[in-house]
């Protein structure tokens, strides 16, 4: 398995967060944040489709560290889930507000969370046409104008930050509305691998990280008896057939990968409850004198059922195959990424048995374009980001910061090399994904710390540099 050194984090809500209403409630009761509601332009680039119609975009705003008419605002693009699990999971932007006298505001990204356009209807085709990254940038540009104009702060700089998908568009910000956006912190962005460039081996090699030992080889020694899978695996219903083996399959590399991304030196309830350095816990597991099915369960069920209270895995509630093989997670969210994953965010990753541990699972664009055909009734773009975002050709801009953590299987697919002196990339030795963003933890490693400093050096260079201009806030 993975273990040997770690494993090398998109952030998707893969799973239902294990907190109770009462101490998810406690959580937002403490948290600095104001729940808020904007009446957002239902379709920005076509007057005719909707015209002045809006929905409530849901956003969470504080102003307690806020140095009013001279602070920064700090915008968190929000990205695949709901605004508070991102809010509450990412501390350092709250810590460096507190250092930097900022105003924040985390914005729930449309199709997301409560923030429906068409309510319930709103995966319905077409309804859903509307969920696009770049409606999704307007949605963030007209935020912040209307935030800038209401606190008469229009001349205060804003500094985006994102993690993963939400990274990515804070570079976008940056690209799109430099009039607007003075700097990014994109933290395991992978700009690159999600817009067709590079090696679509690399994720699930960078998740198992060290020589293959192949889950198939496991699960081979029974292929034929599905019934003695069932009882060491503890399936709800024995496999059937070549699909149910598949699903079962991508069950087992969701639970890796999700592991790989989620490595924090502590316990978190971000994607799951998951204990500390679960890689680690992981590999001890399966590497018990028991059997090798039994071990397997135990470690999928680190994912699964951390609580202990399944009886039972259902193959088919427990994790749905959608057009992003790193899983798109359940739920109304995981809805709205399967739609993205079929048109503008490109995700035709494999695994191979060769250069990674997990069975042979391809997905190419023709698997794509079969699957969001009949899903969705569209066929995907799968080189618009680089045409309409840059692709690898990001030279030109300035004031973004790239951060990866090397134990973070989407670090390879974002920028690791520092592109210029106003385009910085900073490497986490012994980061999961987006760990920088967290909060400061006294099991945090050196390396993050370092990080977190450098960031927020470079974030007042920017800010000094834009308030030396003449009549700025």
């Amino acid at each position: 398995c993975f273990c040997a050194g770690g494993s090398h984090g998109l952030s998707r809500l893969f799973l239902q967060v294990k907190v109770s209403p009462g101490e998810r409630e406690e959580l937002r009761r403490t948290s600095p944040f104001t729940e808020k509601y904007f009446p957002q332009t239902l379709d920005h680039f076509n007057f005719n489709s909707q015209g002045n119609r809006t929905f409530n975009q849901r956003y969470l705003i504080t102003d307690r560290y806020w140095l009013k008419g001279h602070g920064p605002l700090f915008f968190y693009t929000g990205n695949e889930g709901d605004i508070w699990d991102f809010a509450l999971n990412s501390g350092f932007i709250t810590e460096l507000a507190a250092q930097q006298g900022a105003l924040v505001v985390f914005a729930e990204h449309r199709y997301y969370g409560k923030s429906l356009p068409f309510g319930l209807q709103s995966f319905n085709v077409p309804e859903v046409g509307l969920l696009t990254v770049e409606q999704a940038l307007a949605d963030y540009a007209l935020l912040i104008s209307a935030l800038r104009g209401q606190l008469a702060a229009t001349r205060c700089p804003v500094i985006v930050f994102g993690g993963s998908y939400g990274g990515m568009l804070s570079v976008y910000m940056r690209l799109r509305y430099p009039n607007m956006v003075a700097g990014a912190l994109a933290a395991s962005a992978p700009i690159l691998s999600t817009a067709g460039l590079g090696d679509p081996s690399q994720f699930f090699r960078d998740v198992t990280a060290v020589s293959p030992v192949c889950l198939s080889a496991l699960l081979s020694l029974l292929l034929p008896d599905y019934r003695r899978i069932q009882e060491k695996l503890s399936l709800c219903k024995p496999p059937s057939s070549p699909e149910d083996i598949y699903q079962l399959n991508g069950l087992l590399r969701n639970a890796f990968t999700l592991m790989a991304m989620l490595d924090y030196p502590y316990s978190t309830h971000f994607m799951g409850n998951m204990p500390a350095n679960p890689v680690k816990v992981a590999c001890e597991t399966m590497l018990r004198a028991s059997g090798l099915l039994e071990n397997l369960r135990d470690t999928a069920g680190i994912v699964y059922n951390s609580t202990g209270a399944l009886g039972c895995f259902d193959l088919y509630s427990l994790y749905v195959q959608c057009a992003d093989p790193t899983g798109c997670g359940l739920g109304s969210n995981s809805l709205a990424w399967d739609y993205q994953a079929c048109t503008e965010i490109n995700l035709c990753y494999d695994s191979n048995n060769e250069t990674d541990m997990f069975p042979p699972m391809t997905f190419g664009e023709t698997e794509r374009n079969i699957y969001c055909s009949k899903r969705w009734a569209v066929l995907p773009r799968p080189r618009w980001l680089q045409t309409q975002f840059w692709g690898d050709a990001l030279s030109a801009a300035s004031n973004i910061i790239f951060s990866n953590g090397d134990l973070d299987p989407w670090a390879n697919g974002g920028v690791r090399k520092s592109l210029s002196s106003s385009l910085i990339a900073v490497n986490i030795p012994g980061g999961a994904h987006h760990l920088d963003l967290r909060g400061s933890n006294d099991a945090d490693p050196e390396s993050v710390i370092k990080a977190r400093k450098t960031e927020a050096d470079l974030i007042a260079q920017w800010f000094f540099h834009i308030t030396r201009e003449p009549q700025f806030c």
